[in-house]
């Protein structure tokens, strides 16, 4: 008899948090289109001290539970080093992937290292519209994301680059500089 040969879904999500119950639940909520595509392979919550019930919510959802000291960062680099994924998906707690996501990320692996998503905020108004054109606009003109926007980068290069810094803020700035503009989706 032949040996199945057994597809690993690809993709390692990575979420750092800080007291993010509330918004956990609906970040992970987004992401059942892509366990349902075969894309994801595990969820990773990276935790840095919270004392309210984003413990349970994490349970709940089936992530792995990461806990360290604060700094968004450090979070990053420790939820990354547990990842079994040959991508590392990195979103913020409050950010909500548009349904069709995974159609657009399936194609998407096929064709580059790295990759982002288009920035919008749920509440509208202008200053709010004002800041997600220039932050679209800097990811395409630069190849430079912000942290809000997800980053989608195959492990490899992941750990060719060093990985995050163990740094509180800025840390997404920072892996787009070192991913030198190579970043688009």
């Amino acid at each position: 008899m032949r040996r199945a040969k057994v597809m690993r879904a690809p993709i390692s999500v990575v979420i750092p948090v800080l007291n993010a119950e509330k918004q956990l639940a609906h970040c992970a909520a987004a992401l059942i289109e892509g366990v349902e595509a075969g894309l994801i392979r595990e969820l990773i919550v990276t935790d840095g001290g919270s004392t309210d019930e984003t413990h349970l919510v994490s349970d709940e959802v089936g992530a792995v539970w990461i806990t360290g000291a604060a700094s968004r960062g450090g979070q990053l680099k420790r939820g990354c080093a547990a990842v079994r994924g040959d991508w590392i998906l990195v979103l913020h707690a409050d950010t909500i992937l548009d349904a069709g996501w995974s159609g657009e990320v399936a194609t998407h692996l096929n064709s580059s290292d790295t990759g982002y998503f288009t920035l919008a905020f749920a509440s509208g108004g202008l200053p709010a519209r004002f800041v997600a054109g220039w932050a679209n606009l800097r990811s395409r003109l630069f190849g430079l994301p912000y942290g809000d926007q997800g980053l989608l980068i195959a492990r490899a290069l992941y750990e060719r680059v060093g990985g995050f810094q163990d740094m509180p803020l800025m840390e997404d700035v920072a892996m787009a500089r070192a991913l030198r503009g190579a970043c688009a989706l």
